[in-house]
């Protein structure tokens, strides 16, 4: 019988465990893993904000992304708020790479 849980999975990219970053993980302290994961989350969420915020700047017309005063400011919290949203479910996988950079950084500097 196995030791690890069935819910826990070990770190992968492309399909394969990878070995360093379960390596770095056992070399960097729980707190900082929490901070790297909301570091990265949040890098994701600026990242999705800009392009949001490109994919909107065009719009013209009636509605919610119509050009009516107030718009751009209603415009910019929603897109902040569409980037937060998805960045906490998964994002487009940009933070799960930031993540693994910053983790694999932390445990070269505790060598």
């Amino acid at each position: 019988m196995s030791s690890i849980p069935s819910t826990f999975q070990l770190p992968a990219i492309n399909g394969r465990q990878d070995i360093k970053l379960t390596e770095a993980l056992a070399k960097v302290p729980p707190e900082a893993q929490k901070k790297a994961k909301t570091q990265a989350q949040d890098f994701e969420a600026v990242f999705l904000n800009s392009m949001f915020s490109q994919m909107t700047s065009g719009l013209k017309g009636d509605g919610p992304f119509g050009s009516t005063p107030g718009t751009d400011v209603w415009r910019s919290m929603l897109t902040e708020q569409y980037a937060k949203s998805f960045a906490s479910v998964g994002g487009v996988g940009i933070s799960s790479d930031v993540f693994r950079t910053l983790i694999l950084q932390q445990a070269a500097r505790a060598n």
